[in-house]
Parts: structure tokens; C-alpha cells; sequence
């Protein structure tokens, strides 16, 4: 019995020594029964780790995740399934074809640990500096690695440089202390690096003689709406490493794997050098609010469009007020296709009276009993032409003329929001007259009045355009050449002795001059149309005074600049 108890005795002890080689161990009681124990959890502790051993667990970690062994290297940090959450999602996601992990050189050295937010890293660039996380444990030893990753289909190699914390563990080993910043320096909780499709920055939008826009004051806010048109083709997209939150509030670019093909340039119809002239122009009129576009009568091409101030409103597209008497080029067209001949005697009365209504001259020296229809324009008389008109043309007519001839009124589509030229149906006899001398209810701008030059240049009317080639909306029907003649010699007059005597125009220029009166306003708004070439130009200045003090020294500066193709 005695050798039996032995042997069952060593039994028993060399069990127990297997059972401790897993880290448990047996304690037997006063009356023999025995309690086991797991082995204690391996935490962090304070202090430094070991140099030597940071050193050996940061290779190894890196050796491990640099060969696609996530489960071993998530074992050496101190949130295994942690990391190997991130560490799995950095491998999908960013997915490189071949992954270099290298350790600085040297052994790691203690730095601080910091609380500073990250630094954002230029999209630009491949590297980015080493971001400690935002809380770490007292003690820890950073240390840098360099990072290359190749990526299959392209010679790109991205390489940053990334850090380590080391920290030593309860059972007296080190780990690494996991925080996103350990893929990245830029990686934050909650946020996703991956290879994502990058576009081509939008092309840049250039005059018609492929120079950038980008230094004009009133067109920076129009361009905005051209900016999609000249975004790059979704197809044509590259790839790049992109890090970004689930809310869309973060998207920082890392580095480029594809480059996207560019996107190309948008050419639109305007010409830098009419537009800093028209710019230029407006800036002169200090202290007015104002707007002006000028048009290349054969093509309707928008060459400059210009406001003061050149932020806010934008007067020069989108301002809905009567014209003034530039209103009359179309009200003469009108009486010219009704049978008015340009020396028919049309008396430029004081005044005339409609509906109870009386209208008058804006002087009184206007007054010519012997005035020829010609002379009537030139010196805008409103009462020849409201007489004349309740007379000679039928309801609606004067109406008719500016939808179907100048083309006011038909929705345009010009690349551009726009205030739509509107000459509505008057609601009364008093509605007619003041319409026929460009006041009432009349919604026009700078930009119809500058196609409206444009049309009797050329002879056509052509849809005010933005970008060429746009479809452009047609006239029903032509101006008969007589009365384009007709009108082309009526403007001329303006000019060589009419109410635009006094501007320096180039020779064989056209305008009409416009004072209209707009609500309650101390002063009235300014309007000149003219034309110069194959150049048509108008301009608006709010209260200003008349025409030709105002709007028309800016046209006139335009104007002399010239179309140069």
C-alpha cells in the first residue's frame, strides 16, 4: 500500500504540473478539498516597458501586419479585437497589393503624451507627421515606423510615416497601445480610410480666347453656376486613400493611387477685355447701383456683363423695371412697320392728355410743332410718340412688335438666372401711353436692352447666349430691312444730334437714350442702349438722373473698346 500511495502521489503532482503550465494551480484545503483560480488578466500598468522588449513587440507587430497576419498582430496590442477590427478594414478597404512595414532604427526613446487635436495633413502630400493619441498611458514610449504600400495596376508608392505607442503590460511584456492613429496618424475613431474614386479638380472657365475668368469681380458670383459644367466625367475618375466620417463632415485626402483625367476648361462667350473694360466703366459711377452687359449683335454671344457694386444684386441680369424712352427703339419700330415715315411731320407737343392722364417732355424746349418722326427720337420727345402711337398702332400692337420681332417675352435660356423680359398686355388707355414712352408696367434689364441695340444692328434677333452653342431661342419673325435701315438711322441721330450729342461715341454708332421715373424715387434711373460695330452694349443706374449723365458715359467707354475677335 505504501508504494501504491506513492505512485498515485506522483500522479497526482505531475498533474498538477501540467495543469500549471497553463497558468492554474491547485490548493488543498485543512479537510482536502481543493479550489482553482484563471490566470489574472494582462493589463496595462504604469511605468516605461523594457526598451529592448518595445522594441521586439513593435518589429513584431509590424512584421505581422505587414505580411496580412492581423490575428497575431492584433494579439500585440493591448484592444486585440479592437484593432483587429480597424486592421481588417484598413486591409479591405485600402486593399494594397503589397504593404512595407519598417520600424525607425535605434531603440525607442519616451516622449510625452500629448492631448492636442490633430493636424490636418495637405491633401497634396504623401506623408503626414506622427499624431499622438488624444489620451494615452502614463509612461509609454513612442516609436516611428515608415509605411509603404504598393498598389496593383500602378507604379504609385504611397509612403508616410507613422508611430507607435509601447506599453508595458502586468505580466511584464510590452504591447502596442491601439488607438487609430496607429494605421494613420490622421485616423480617428470612427472614421474610415479607404481607396476611394477621386474627380479631376473642375476644369477652369475661360474667355472665348481660352484666357481665365477668374480675376473679374461681377462675374465670380455668376461662375458659380457654371461650375458644374465643367466638373470632370464621373468615368473619368482616379482613385485615391481618403479618410472621412460617417456624417460627410470630414474628407481629407491622403494620397493618389489613379490620377482622374482632367477635366477640360469651359469656354464661355465672354471677352476679358470688354469685360475689364466694362468692369472699369461701372467703378467710375462711385456710389450708383448699376449694371451693364454689352453683345456681339451677329451671334447674340454675352461678351461682358458687369454691376456696381460687383457683389449683391445682380442688376445687369436680373433687374424687372421700365426702361425709360429706350423703350421707344421698339415703339418706333412698330410705328415704322404701321406706315410712319422717318420725316413725316409727328408734332412734339407740351403735353397730351389720356384717359384723364397727362404726360409731358422731360424739358420744355422739346417742343416742335414742324418735328419730323426722326427728329422725335432724337430728342425723345414723349408726347410725339404716345400721340402717335395711340393713333397709328392698334391695342397690343407696340406689344406684338417686342415679342415677335425683338423676341421680349418667350422664356430665354441664356445659361444664366435671369429676370425674363416682360412687356405685358396694359391694363388701361393711361397703361398704353406711358408704355409706349417706356414706362407703366414694362419689366426689362441692362440685358434685354442691350439685345434690343443688338437687334436693330443686326437686323435679327439672337437669343442673348452665355456659352456657345446653346440653343437659341428664335424670333417669329424678321425685321423687314427698311425698318432696320430705318431704326439703324434713327439711333445714328440720337448720336450726331440728339440727346447723345454730348457723348464721345465712335463713328457711325447708334443709341437711344432713357430717363425713367420708378416709384418714389428723389431721382430717376438711368438707361442708355447703343450700338457700335458688331457690339451692342446697355447700362442701368438706379436714381441716378437722366441717360446720357450716366449710363451713357459707361456704355460709351465699352463702346470704344471695340470687339476685337
Amino acid at each position: 500500500m505504501h508504494k501504491g500511495a506513492k505512485i498515485g502521489l506522483a500522479a497526482v503532482c505531475t498533474a498538477m504540473l501540467a495543469v500549471g503550465g497553463y497558468g492554474a494551480y491547485t490548493v488543498f484545503g485543512a479537510d482536502g478539498s481543493s479550489t482553482s483560480s484563471a490566470p489574472k488578466p494582462r493589463v496595462v500598468v504604469d511605468g516605461p516597458p523594457a526598451a529592448d522588449k518595445a522594441a521586439a513587440t513593435a518589429k513584431s507587430f509590424l512584421d505581422a501586419w505587414s505580411k496580412g497576419d492581423l490575428a497575431a498582430a492584433s494579439a500585440l496590442t493591448d484592444q486585440p479585437d479592437a484593432a483587429l477590427t480597424v486592421l481588417t478594414a484598413f486591409k479591405s478597404k485600402v486593399n494594397p497589393s503589397a504593404l512595407t512595414l519598417t520600424a525607425e532604427s535605434g531603440p525607442p526613446s519616451a516622449k510625452p503624451t500629448s492631448t492636442s487635436a490633430p493636424t490636418t495633413a495637405s491633401s497634396s502630400s504623401p506623408s503626414a507627421s506622427p499624431k499622438p493619441a488624444e489620451s494615452t498611458p502614463a509612461g509609454q514610449m513612442l516609436l516611428g515606423y515608415q509605411a509603404k504600400a504598393e498598389f496593383a495596376g500602378t507604379a504609385a508608392v504611397w509612403s508616410y510615416e507613422g508611430a507607435l505607442g509601447l506599453v508595458r503590460m502586468s505580466d511584464g511584456t510590452a504591447a502596442v497601445h491601439w488607438t487609430p492613429h496607429v494605421i494613420h496618424p490622421h485616423l480617428d475613431a470612427g472614421e474610415t480610410i479607404a481607396v476611394q474614386p477621386i474627380a479631376a479638380q473642375p476644369g477652369t472657365l475661360q474667355d472665348r480666347h481660352g484666357k481665365s475668368l477668374a480675376g473679374f469681380d461681377s462675374l465670380r458670383p455668376l461662375l458659380t453656376n457654371f461650375k458644374a459644367q465643367a466638373e470632370a466625367n464621373p468615368a473619368d475618375a482616379g482613385s485615391g486613400v481618403v479618410i472621412s466620417d460617417a456624417s460627410g463632415g470630414k474628407s481629407e485626402q491622403l494620397f493618389v493611387v489613379t490620377e482622374p483625367k482632367p477635366a477640360p476648361a469651359l469656354k464661355l462667350t465672354i471677352d476679358g477685355t470688354l469685360q475689364k473694360a466694362a468692369e472699369d466703366a461701372m467703378k467710375k459711377q462711385s456710389g450708383l447701383m448699376g449694371g451693364l452687359v454689352a453683345i456681339e449683335p451677329s451671334t447674340g454671344n454675352i461678351l461682358a456683363i458687369a454691376n456696381n457694386p460687383a457683389t449683391g444684386f445682380n442688376r445687369a441680369l436680373q433687374t424687372a423695371v421700365a426702361p425709360g424712352s429706350t423703350m421707344k427703339v421698339i415703339t418706333a419700330a412698330a410705328l415704322l412697320e404701321a406706315g410712319v415715315g422717318l420725316n413725316d411731320n409727328v408734332p412734339c407737343k407740351p403735353s397730351v392728355t389720356v384717359s384723364g392722364q397727362t404726360f409731358q417732355n422731360d424739358s420744355p424746349s422739346d417742343t416742335d410743332p414742324a418735328a419730323s418722326f426722326l427728329k422725335d427720337f432724337a430728342i425723345s420727345c414723349n408726347t410725339a410718340f404716345i400721340e402717335a402711337g395711340m393713333n397709328k398702332l392698334q391695342p397690343g400692337q407696340m406689344e406684338a412688335t417686342a415679342k415677335e420681332v425683338f423676341g421680349l417675352g418667350p422664356l430665354w435660356k441664356t445659361g444664366l438666372q435671369i429676370a425674363q423680359p416682360k412687356v405685358p398686355t396694359p391694363s388701361g388707355l393711361n397703361q398704353r401711353a406711358a408704355q409706349l414712352m417706356g414706362q407703366g408696367q414694362l419689366q426689362l434689364s441692362p440685358l434685354a436692352m442691350a439685345s434690343v441695340a443688338a437687334t436693330v444692328k443686326d437686323g435679327t434677333f439672337r437669343q442673348p447666349i452665355l456659352v456657345p452653342g446653346m440653343t437659341q431661342l428664335p424670333a417669329d419673325r424678321k425685321m423687314s430691312p427698311a425698318t432696320a435701315a430705318a431704326l439703324q438711322q434713327m439711333m445714328q441721330a440720337v448720336v450726331s444730334n440728339g440727346t447723345a450729342a454730348g457723348l464721345h461715341l465712335p463713328g457711325g454708332a447708334g443709341a437711344k437714350t432713357g430717363t425713367a421715373q420708378v416709384g418714389n424715387q428723389a431721382k430717376s434711373n438711368s438707361w442708355f442702349t447703343a450700338f457700335s460695330g458688331d457690339l451692342a452694349v446697355a447700362a442701368d443706374f438706379e436714381n441716378a438722373g437722366h441717360g446720357a449723365d450716366f449710363a451713357g458715359p459707361a456704355v460709351a467707354e465699352v463702346l470704344a473698346t471695340g470687339n476685337h475677335k
